[in-house]
């Protein structure tokens, strides 16, 4: 499970690399700035399904939304104010695409 686990930390990375290449910054503090709320999210979504069936789509939902809405709690906190409705959208989609792709796609792999 460990390892499942890891790889959500490494796909919110993927996330904040990403989110500091479309809006500059790509030094390693930008870049963990952003990180670090949404693997605080992580972390929380997996003591959410206490790591049982880690790869299962409800349980990746259930890490997915966490994460999401961890993450965008803690930008708003931070800046004292509501994210805009497209870092909500664009943060929810591609989050969804690297927390419950890899798992689309490990589990194909592995069949």
């Amino acid at each position: 499970m460990a390892k499942y686990l890891a790889y959500d930390i490494i796909a919110i990375f993927v996330f904040a690399v990403l989110a500091r290449l479309a809006h500059g910054g790509l030094g390693i503090g930008e870049v963990l700035n952003t990180w670090w709320p949404f693997a605080l999210g992580v972390l929380i979504g997996w003591l959410a399904i206490r790591g049982k069936d880690a790869l299962a789509a409800k349980q990746g939902a259930i890490v997915w939304i966490i994460t999401v809405v961890v993450g965008l709690a803690i930008w708003g906190m931070r800046h004292d104010q509501i994210p805009h409705w497209s870092f909500i959208l664009v943060a929810s989609i591609v989050s969804a695409l690297l927390l419950l792709g890899w798992r689309a796609v490990y589990t194909r792999v592995a069949k």
